[in-house]
């Protein structure tokens, strides 16, 4: 039996922001105190280290599953499904609707119960849930899917990963320029004369590594209110990250039987340019090999960090023609890779 994505789609917010943005920002260290360095300086050193210039956010009469019902709009038409006929919508995201200028996050009902209702779906049989595994949480609902499907309980399942993490960061932390807000959505299904699952691999890591992410305070002490914003120790993550990825997706190739010469493309969770970097060259290395120029897509330039959205966003729009210099075919062998909070990590070998 062949599991393939036959559909995608994808929303990216409309509301630019630029690095320039940020220049009266008061950023803060975690204890309170001023940087040493003006903005300038700070917003030079985070674009060389991250790659991003801008990003996007959703604007204020949007929410997370807003964003999720446009862009499975988009992935029901690309499959040229009858949306009636999903077995499943299984819905990444980490913070649930946060309202602007709430801090909360709204779970009740589920974000996939609330793109079902958008998307009118009348069939009770269609099963709605939410997922929560960090930033590699879209591409673990497409593993879900896959085993779904093979245990013959499901035929269409709909796959979407969405965020609006400008509404979680504190803008006193100079972490917050990375995260942005979009959607990307896909649909899962047993096709003879379409791609292939070749091969997957998952793992958490929550031995000392549980809170490299996590919840915390603003940095500012004059700030008295009790919201709680995404934080990380962005060095920990990036050592954890370089050692273990790699290894993860080689793995998963290992798995799969496919030759790293026949892999055409690699979609890396859009994290941190230089991190993702890093990976895939040590990913390389373990076949004694340089990384190949133009394996791996970005878009984190002008997007962002947009957790779980990252992958199907950048996926629909290389699929679609809309990266430069970035195309795929059918019969190419591509790899999903991603890391995030948890510590979790994954990885996919998938044929189109």
């Amino acid at each position: 039996m062949k599991i393939a994505i036959t559909g995608t789609g994808s929303y990216i917010p409309t509301e630019v922001t630029k690095n320039t943005d940020f220049l009266d920002h008061e950023f803060l260290n975690d204890d309170g105190t001023p940087f040493n360095h003006p903005n300038e300086v700070i917003i030079q050193k985070f674009e060389s280290i991250t790659g991003i210039k801008e990003r996007r956010y959703a604007t204020k009469n949007i929410n997370t599953s807003n964003m999720a019902y446009f862009a499975a709009e988009k992935a029901i038409a690309d499959a040229g499904i009858d949306k009636e006929e999903l077995d499943y919508i299984i819905f990444a995201h980490n913070f649930g609707d946060v309202t602007e200028g709430k801090g909360q996050g709204d779970t009740l009902p589920s974000l996939a119960t609330r793109v079902k209702h958008q998307l009118k779906i009348k069939n009770p049989k269609c099963v709605a849930y939410d997922l929560m595994f960090g930033c590699p949480g879209w591409l673990e609902g497409i593993i879900q899917a896959n085993a779904f499907i093979k245990s013959g309980i499901a035929k269409k399942c709909l796959v979407i990963g969405a965020e609006t993490l400008s509404r979680v960061v504190d803008k006193h932390d100079r972490d917050s320029m990375i995260y942005s807000d979009g959607a990307g959505a896909t649909i899962v299904e047993a096709k003879e004369d379409s791609g292939q699952i070749l091969a997957h691999n998952s793992a958490t890591y929550a031995n000392g590594e549980a809170y490299f992410l996590f919840f915390g305070e603003t940095y500012s002490k004059e700030n008295e209110d009790d919201h709680r914003y995404i934080k990380m120790y962005g060095r920990k993550i990036y050592e954890f990250a370089v050692i273990h990825v790699p290894k993860a997706i080689k793995e998963c190739l290992d798995e799969s039987g496919v030759d790293i010469s026949e892999v055409k493309k690699i979609f890396i969770h859009q994290a941190n340019e230089k991190m993702d970097e890093a990976i895939i060259k040590r990913f390389y290395k373990q076949f004694n090999q340089e990384m190949p120029v133009g394996i791996m897509p970005m878009n984190i330039a002008k997007l962002g960090n947009s957790s779980v959205a990252t992958i199907p966003t950048l996926y629909d729009m290389v699929r679609k023609g809309k990266v430069e210099n970035q195309t795929i075919s059918k019969g190419d062998v591509v790899i999903f890779a991603s890391v995030g909070a948890g510590m979790n990590i994954n990885a996919m070998v998938y044929k189109v």
